[in-house]
Formats: structure tokens, C-alpha cells, sequence
């Protein structure tokens, strides 16, 4: 009788289940149990080249996890009123510690085109002294690739950029 040197399985599908309850915890073990918190602290103009606009966003970045986040780039992508205004890029590296925070500086620049197509909407639109904004972007680097992060909320215009009632225009 042909007896062969390892154990064979006797149930393919169970040797699958097996691998791939090992390789879900395996990577359950990698990722960050709660997302980061990510909030804008800090607009700064910064010199502009022809027709656009740049601005130094600064960010604070908070990490509620038990493990440090090592990042070698940031991305940055900023919408108003549902509409693309603002990216930006940086080659930083750096870490946010575990159970910790740190504070970045990411320059973005906004097109003439983008600033163009906010003012023609606060023209054609309902006055409003809020803005609604969305904030993507990515911490780069890691074994996955790195960790997006996003919010959103509303931004207050300060007192000379709101909007006056419509009686008063």
C-alpha cells in the first residue's frame, strides 16, 4: 500500500478555512483598531506663483491606538461645498506616537479656477455665513500602503466675508 511521507488532508476546504482563519488574523494583528482623528488647526498664506493660491494647512493628528504610526509622505485633498478646492503633498516623514499627537504643516495650493467656481456658486446660491468642507488624505508608507484619514464639518466665514441678507445687499 502506497503510504505517502506527510500527511495528506483529507478535506481540501478545511486546509483553505484553516489558511485563511490564519491570514485574517494575521492581518486583524496589523491594522489599527480605532481611526485617526485628524483636525485642521491653522491656515498660514504662503507666496503663490501667477494664478494660484497656497496656503500651509496645519494639521493635528491624534492617535488613539496602542501602536506608534510611522509615515514617510502626506496627500491632501480639500472640497468646499462638495466641489474640489484645494490638494497638496509633502515628502515629511515622521511618527505620531502611541496614544499621542503631532502637529504637521502641509502646504496646498487652490487654482484660479477653483476659487472662480466658489465665488459664481456664493453668487448664484442662498447666502450662507457657514461653508460645508471635506478633508481627505493619506499618512503614506507602512505594509499596506499607509492610512487614509478624512472629516468634515462645517467652516464659520469670519465677520467681513459673510455673506449680507438679501434686504441689505
Amino acid at each position: 500500500m502506497f503510504r505517502p511521507a506527510f500527511p495528506v488532508p483529507l478535506r481540501p476546504a478545511a486546509a483553505l478555512l484553516v489558511a485563511l482563519v490564519l491570514v485574517l488574523a494575521g492581518c486583524a494583528s496589523l491594522g489599527l483598531r480605532e481611526p485617526l482623528r485628524i483636525n485642521v488647526v491653522g491656515i498660514e498664506p504662503l507666496p503663490g506663483q501667477g494664478m494660484e493660491i497656497r496656503f500651509a494647512v496645519k494639521l493635528r493628528v491624534q492617535n488613539p491606538n496602542e501602536r506608534a504610526i510611522d509615515f514617510d509622505g502626506l496627500t491632501l485633498e480639500l472640497d468646499l461645498n462638495g466641489k474640489p478646492f484645494a490638494t497638496g503633498v509633502s515628502d515629511r516623514q515622521g511618527s505620531v506616537p502611541r496614544f499621542g499627537e503631532a502637529l504637521f504643516e502641509l502646504p496646498v495650493s487652490v487654482s484660479a479656477v477653483a476659487v472662480l467656481r466658489q465665488a459664481l456658486d456664493a453668487l448664484e446660491g442662498t447666502p450662507t455665513a457657514e461653508v460645508p468642507y471635506t478633508l481627505r488624505g493619506r499618512l503614506a508608507g507602512g505594509l499596506l500602503g499607509g492610512l487614509r484619514f478624512s472629516d468634515s464639518g462645517t467652516l464659520k466665514l469670519p465677520e467681513p466675508l459673510r455673506p449680507l441678507p438679501p434686504g441689505q445687499r
